[in-house]
């Protein structure tokens, strides 16, 4: 019997200006920036954390803002489309919001589902859906009450390559169950309440280019560092070639590009956020690794400075 994973752990994109990332996500979608550091494979870059207010696994979306880079394609070999949770009553107060910023959206259902489809400021593609699961995100930020605030993950639409090779995946490695059929899509359910939805897109769409506005990986659900090494094993008998453990200072990581060409990662649900900074402060000081302690003054020179900010705009693409 293969392990299961319980969803999603976080979902990490490339966007540009920090500013309006930040904006977007913590001035017009009211998640909390739970941590402000740096990449660590790259430390002249942000990698920042939105999520809810504890930053819990299923609720993290992560971004590596590139200033001026070139913007992406979306396309086989990606995650499509990032679903955010939203209460059951609370899409149309969701609505009323995006038509606020000048926001444009679509309405489209799916397996019976109301979606809300938009863009962020960078061309990242993202939904809103009602779902009973999951806990209240506590995180208030203007007029975006937990009544109505986004509690996480719904889920994501994956673009394969080989789609049959990632169900198989997702299916028996993974140990995601398979749901349901309909039209283009195959859904795959996890066994947790938030983040654990997948829509496999069943036909191959061209290969897409990785830059702004693309997702750059998704992650998955390793309970501890023991957990993790055991999916590193079975991962490895399936076939795959998987990093070796990789510490990201919130979590620690393992890689691997699926056959559909997808890069995935398992992460750990441990040690998270605030155990470098107290829970009430997590996201308003540049948190840096100890490697990168000595290089502090020179990074936060180069990285853009930004702030979070009540808005009532958003930076309009091209």
């Amino acid at each position: 019997m293969p392990k299961k994973t319980k969803g999603i752990h976080h979902i990490t994109a490339i966007v540009g200006h920090p500013q309006e990332n930040v904006d977007f996500y913590a001035g017009v979608l009211a998640l909390r920036l739970v941590k402000k550091t740096v990449n660590f494979d790259d430390p002249a870059t942000y990698h920042l954390y939105f999520g809810d207010e504890g930053g819990n696994p299923g609720t993290i979306m992560t971004f590596f803002p590139w200033p001026n880079a070139r913007r992406g394609k979306i396309g086989a070999g990606q995650v499509g489309v990032t679903a955010f949770a939203v209460p059951q009553g609370a899409l149309a107060f969701w609505e009323k919001r995006l038509e606020a910023f000048n926001i444009a959206f679509s309405k489209v259902v799916r397996f019976g589902e109301l979606y809300l489809q938009f863009e962020d400021p960078h061309g990242l593609q993202l939904e809103l859906v009602e779902r009973e699961g999951g806990a209240s995100n506590t995180w208030q930020f203007g007029d975006v009450t937990p009544e109505v605030a986004i509690k996480g993950f719904a889920g994501a639409t994956l673009l394969s390559k080989q789609p049959e090779r990632t169900a198989e995946l997702l299916e028996c490695e993974m140990g995601l169950e398979k749901a349901a059929e309909e039209g283009e899509f195959i859904r795959f359910r996890s066994t947790a309440e938030i983040g654990n939805i997948i829509d496999l897109r069943k036909s191959v769409a061209p290969v897409g280019q990785i830059g702004v506005g693309m997702v750059h990986h998704i992650a998955w659900r390793a309970v501890n560092d023991e957990d993790q090494y055991e999916w590193k094993k079975q991962l490895e008998r399936a076939g795959y070639r998987v990093t070796p453990v990789r510490d990201r200072h919130y979590f620690n990581a393992i890689y691997f590009k699926e056959y559909g060409g997808i890069l995935f990662e398992m992460a750990t649900d441990p040690p998270g956020f605030a155990h470098d900074e107290s829970f009430e402060t997590m996201g308003e000081k540049l948190m840096l690794p100890a490697q990168y302690e000595p290089d502090r003054e020179k990074i936060e020179q180069t990285v853009l400075p930004f702030n979070v900010r009540q808005v009532d705009f958003i930076f309009r693409k091209d």
